[in-house]
C-alpha cells in the first residue's frame, strides 16, 4: 500500500526479492498538468509494469473494497507512504500490517518526519518498520536504521536515502516476518517527543525576526518542495538555498549589489540567498536572477 515515488523502491525491492506481492494498493488516478489528464500515481506505473494488480478505492470501510481484499488471502501488509487504515484493514492479515515511517520512531510521528527532523537543525534521522495499531505511528517496532544529515543536505537529498535504504529495511522486515523468529519492541514514550505535523503554506513562510541558522533550516528542510517563501516587493520569492554570513542588517531587511548578492537580515545576522524563484518566473541562481531584475 502506497502512492508517491518514495514508496516506489519498497513495492520494487518486495518484487526483485521474489515475494509474492498478490496486490498493489494506490491513490485513484488524478489529473495531472494543463490538459487534466488522469494520472496513474508512481505506485500504480511501476505496479503495471510487473502486471501486478491494482486496487484503488477510495473509501478504505467500503464492503465492496474489504471483500475484494480480503480476496487475495494476504498473509501480510506492507504500508509505505499511504493514508490511514482503518482497523479493518489493518487487522486483516494473520500477520497483520507494518509501516515503513522516514523517522526514529517514537521520534517525529506525523505526516512530515524528514522536512521537521530538518528544519529542528537535527544531525541524525532514519526509518523504522512496525506494526500497525489503532493510535497513528505507534506501534511496537520491527527494525530501524540511522542516517546522518550533513549541513549539506536538504529535504530531497534525505529523501532520497531514506527511500533507497528504507526498501531495503522493509525487505528485510518481510523476510524476519516469514521466519516467525522476531521480536517486537515497544516505543519509548519516557521522552521529550518532537513531531511532524503536515507542512502548509503558512508553515513555509518566513519570519526574519528569527535567528540565521533557524531561517536557514527552514529553507534546507522544505527544499525542493514545497519551499520557503517571503516577499519581494509585492511578489512572493521561493527560496530554495542560502548561506550565513556575517553582516549586520536589520531582520527582514533587503540588500544587493543587483549583479552578484542578495542579503536578507534575521535576528542575529544576514542571510545571502543562492538559489530562488520569483512569483511568474522560473527558478534560477540568484546571479542570474538579478541579471533580470531591477531594484529601486
Amino acid at each position: 500500500m502506497g502512492t508517491p515515488e518514495f514508496a516506489v523502491p519498497s513495492l520494487k525491492a518486495l518484487v526483485e526479492a521474489g515475494k509474492n506481492v498478490v496486490a498493489v494498493i494506490t491513490a485513484p488516478d488524478k489529473p495531472k498538468g494543463r490538459g487534466q489528464k488522469l494520472a496513474f500515481s508512481p505506485v500504480k506505473e511501476y505496479a503495471v509494469s510487473q502486471e501486478l494488480p491494482v486496487l484503488q478505492p477510495t473509501n478504505l470501510k467500503n464492503p465492496a473494497f474489504l471483500e475484494e481484499l480480503r480476496s487475495y488471502e494476504a498473509d501480510l501488509q506492507v504500508v509505505v507512504a499511504f493514508r490511514m487504515l482503518p482497523e479493518a484493514v489493518w487487522d486483516m492479515p494473520k500477520e497483520g500490517t507494518f509501516n515503513l515511517h522516514a523517522s526514529l520512531l517514537p521520534q517525529y510521528r506525523g505526516a512530515a518526519p524528514i522536512n521537521w527532523a530538518i528544519i529542528n537543525g537535527e544531525k541524525e534521522t532514519g526509518a523504522t518498520t512496525f506494526m500497525l495499531k489503532h493510535e497513528i505511528d505507534t506501534g511496537s517496532v520491527m527494525y530501524q536504521i540511522k542516517e546522518p544529515i550533513h549541513p549539506e543536505d536538504n529535504v530531497g537529498t534525505v529523501y532520497e536515502r531514506l527511500m533507497n535504504n528504507g526498501a531495503q529495511l522493509v525487505v528485510k522486515t518481510v523476510d524476519k516476518i516469514e521466519s516467525g523468529q522476531y521480536d517486537l519492541v515497544p516505543q519509548n514514550e519516557d521522552q521529550e517527543l518532537k513531531h511532524a505535523p503536515k507542512i502548509f503554506k503558512e508553515t513555509c513562510e518566513i519570519d526574519w525576526n528569527k535567528t540565521s541558522e533557524a531561517i536557514h533550516n527552514l529553507v534546507r528542510g522544505l527544499s525542493p518542495y514545497p519551499a520557503a517563501w517571503t516577499h519581494l516587493k509585492d511578489k512572493s520569492l521561493k527560496i530554495y538555498q542560502t548561506e550565513i554570513i556575517d553582516k549586520a542588517l536589520a531582520a527582514g531587511t533587503v540588500d544587493s549589489d543587483g549583479k552578484t548578492y542578495l542579503h536578507y537580515g534575521t535576528a542575529d545576522g544576514a542571510l545571502s540567498i543562492l538559489d530562488l524563484q520569483l512569483q511568474g518566473k522560473k527558478r534560477m541562481k540568484v546571479t542570474d536572477f538579478l541579471r533580470g531584475y531591477k531594484f529601486n
